[in-house]
This record gives C-alpha cells, structure tokens and sequence, in this order.
C-alpha cells in the first residue's frame, strides 16, 4: 500500500513512459535508492556511472516499493514481481517528470545562479509553504537526474513548485529548463565559477541564460540588478520572457534594498518591492544573504504570492546544512561554535563566508577560525585566486587558518606564519589537527567545495565531547549562517 496519496499509478506510468505493467498498483512516491526508500514508493533502477540500480531491485520491493520501473528483469526476483519495463530507465524518469510537469497546475519556479541557489530555493521553499501548498527539490538534487526525480515526486495539486537546477558546462540548463518549463526563471548572480569549463565570466551568463529557453509564455525572469551581468542577461531573456524583475541596490530594481542594519547573527533590513516599503528581520548573518531575501521577495513578486507575508516569513528562514548553518557543541571544558558552510566554495562564496565569521563574537579566550578545503573547477586560475584569499582573511580579522588540498596549500604558503594553523593533504587528514586546536570561545567557520569532502570536518567538531570518559556533546542548532 502506498504510503502517501496517490501520485502514480501503473496505468498512468506505463502511458507515461510508453512502459508495460504486468499488473496493477499505486505509487505514493519515487525513489532511485534503496537507502532512502519509503514504502509505497516506485523504484526506479538507474544505470549510473558507478553501480547499476537493477541490481537493488529485490531490495527494494523488499523495503516496501510497490514496483521496480526496469529496462531488463533482473534474476533474482520472482516471476510475479510488479515491474514496470521500459527501453530506458533515465529516460523513463524523464517521461514521468515531464508528465507530472504537464498536469500540474502549480507555479513554477526555476532558479540557477553562480552562488546562492539552493539557499534562495529553501527559503522560497519557506515562504511560499506558509502561503499554498509547496514543493521544492530536496537537497541538491539539480541535475539531469535530480530534476526529473523531483518533477516526478510533485504531487498532484501544489500551488507552487521550486526546482533549483545546477550546471558546470555549456547545454545543461537547456534541457533542464525544457523540462521544467518555468513560469518565473531566477538568476541569482553570474560569477567566476566553474572557469575550468568556460572562457569568460560573460560565457558562463551565457550558459545562466539557457535557463530562459523554456519558459512558459508570458514568464517572468528575475534578475540581480546588481550583477555586471545583468544587461547581458536581461537582453538574452527579452526573447523569452514577459517581463524582467530586477533586485539589488540599484535605483533601478524593483526590488530594491533602502537600508540594513546588520549583527553577528543576521540583518534589520528595509526593502522596496515595486513602491511597497517592507521591513523584515534576517536571522541569517551575512550580506550576501541580504541579497537572497530581494531575490526571494522578486520572485514571490513574479509568481503573484503576497510580497509582505513572504518578507515577514523570512525570519522563520533557517540555512540549509552545510549552507551556513550555526552550531554550538558545549564539551566538558566549555562550549564553541561552528558555522558550517562545507557544501560547496567559490572565490566569491569564501569572501561572503570570511565576512560572516569576521562579524562573530568570540567566547572569553575564544578566536575565530577558518578550516578550508580546496575551491575545485577554478581552471588555470586556480593557484593565483587560492592565495587571494588570504587578504580577505586578514582584513576580517581570522585568527587562524587550517588548510586541505593541493590548491589549499598556495593559501598556506601566503598566509603569515602567525595565521598558519596547519595544512594536510586532504580533509581526512585534517581532521586531528583541528579537534586538538579548538577550544571554548572559539568560532570555527568549515568551507570547501564539495568534492574536498571538509563535512568530515564538520563531523568531527560536533562530536568532540572534551572529556575522556567519552560523554556526549550537547549540539544546539541555532538560527543563523
């Protein structure tokens, strides 16, 4: 039985995907891994590039699924087993979202951008779900499988839906766009990521701009007004799009930032939206984060929910792990926090992360630390934009800097020896260095692109106990990044 209502049942899938069902079932869900699986769910058996989903197919209707959606029947299941064949499963997945897509009739949201994405997605997420029922792609689930799963798991009636979608090369966001079909196209901001995969900072605004391909007519694209990208970008949606919303501080956005008051644990901000003055609290620290409410107001905007209940919302907005989150781990000896941002880095997202932990107020004998993995994709640029980081750090006053990685250690080599806190060959490796470093008062920023693993940083800092009789920390989440 499934767990949830009814979001497919086997006649609709097998017209869907131009599959065969053997017999009859409804699906509350779809999963593509058996770890995460719910019963009720469909399993579909992806053929990725390092294991094979047929071969967890007999788990996964012994988990619960009600059916398997294969391309081949796999040996060791019985001959009665619910399946669902089809040519090609990634395709298959494609169908499903592409019908959920079609029978919906909730506002869409597309949103991209070079940094800052996925925290706009969530806190869209938040404001939109306290207005209409909502969905949004859970985690980062952006690409050209995470996309398909998540339209595929939309349920029947939602009145808005928010699909981040994430790229590194050329073309990607143009098939994740005709997909999703996006009433509102959001661009966060351009910036030099990814400089592995393009030529120039206006290339990758190009590649943004594929994001506008498939909007639905009339559409609205929401733009950061701010951003030397933003003509660039404007001019490229003008064969798509209805209208342009911009967002910034510029004279010119619709949306459009009056003033702020900042603290070490968030922003008093005063907005404009289209004439409307809005007042809201942030209880995310940064100014990069003052940037993502106007992006989330003009997009609210665009999507025609209620711009004030969405700014009053966004004090209920908390960062998403490895976003940004804050944490206090109190030990035997005392207690320090941790403001984790390990998911991803960029030059840009390091600056904003160097800024909020140079806001942090130290405990008594407390310092601030950072512990940085490698930024990854940065191409032949690689070494010198490592090393430029260390004036950032300096300027906001980081006491002590732990580096991991190759491209890390330019950074430690530029860094005055009073900043040096150590260096390892990769996060695993760093691991014991911090956890003897830390003490109480201290304020630990971890940062890195996802590929330099720093969440076992993470990991290990939440669970120092301080004590050798192995008690367990006390970790309290507090609103904040």
């Amino acid at each position: 039985m499934s767990a949830g209502p009814a979001l497919w049942t086997a006649a609709e899938a097998a017209v869907s995907t131009g599959g065969s069902a053997a017999a009859p079932w409804t699906a509350g869900g779809v999963s593509i891994d058996t770890r995460t699986l719910r019963t009720g769910d469909l399993f579909v058996a992806i053929k990725g590039p390092h294991f094979d989903g047929h071969a967890f197919v007999a788990d996964a209707l012994a988990r619960g699924a009600v059916a398997a959606l294969v391309s081949r029947v796999p040996r060791d299941i019985p001959a009665d087993a619910p399946l669902l064949l089809v040519d090609d499963t990634m395709r298959a997945l494609e169908d499903l979202g592409r019908a959920a897509r079609a029978r919906s009739v909730a506002r869409i949201i597309g949103v991209t951008g070079s940094v800052g994405k996925t925290g706009v997605k969530e806190a869209l997420r938040t404001v939109l779900s306290a207005q209409a029922p909502t969905v949004a792609n859970a985690g980062n689930l952006n690409n050209h499988w995470g996309l398909p799963l998540s339209l595929a798991r939309m349920p029947r009636s939602i009145a808005f839906g928010v699909f981040e979608m994430g790229m590194n090369h050329p073309g990607e966001l143009d098939a994740l766009t005709r997909l999703a079909r996006p009433h509102v196209a959001v661009i966060t901001t351009v910036e030099a990521v990814h400089k592995e995969f393009f030529a120039s900072t206006e290339a990758i605004a190009d590649a943004k701009a594929e994001i506008f391909v498939g909007i639905e007519p009339g559409g609205v694209a929401v733009l950061n007004r701010d951003s030397p990208q933003f003509s660039r970008l404007a001019a490229a949606a003008g064969g798509y799009v209805g209208t342009v919303v911009g967002f910034g501080r510029h004279r010119q956005a619709m949306v459009r930032l009056l003033t702020v008051e900042t603290d070490d644990k968030g922003s008093r901000v005063r907005a404009s939206a289209a004439g409307e003055t809005l007042d809201y609290r942030l209880n995310v620290s940064g100014a990069h984060w003052v940037s993502n409410s106007l992006c989330v107001l003009a997009t609210v905007m665009a999507a025609g929910a209620d711009v004030r209940a969405a700014a009053a919302g966004l004090a209920r907005f908390t960062v998403p792990r490895g976003r940004g989150r804050r944490s206090v781990v109190t030990t035997a000896e005392g207690a320090f926090e941790i403001i984790d941002d390990s998911y991803n880095a960029s030059p840009v997202s390091m600056a904003a992360a160097f800024e909020v932990l140079g806001r942090a107020e130290p405990g008594p004998g407390g310092r601030r630390l950072a512990m940085l993995g490698d930024m990854l994709e940065l191409g032949d640029d690689s070494r010198d934009l490592h090393v430029a980081l260390a004036g950032p750090l300096r300027e906001n006053g980081i006491d002590l800097v732990f580096t991991a990685g190759t491209a890390m250690a330019h950074l430690a080599a530029a860094l005055p020896a009073s900043m040096r806190g150590g260096h390892a060959v990769d996060s695993a490796a760093l691991v014991p260095l911090v956890t003897a470093a830390v003490r109480p008062g201290d304020v630990v920023t971890v940062k890195g692109s996802a590929g330099s693993r720093m969440g076992l940083i993470v990991e290990a800092l939440l669970a120092l106990t301080g004590d050798e009789a192995g008690a367990s920390p006390v970790k309290r989440v507090v609103n904040g990044g």
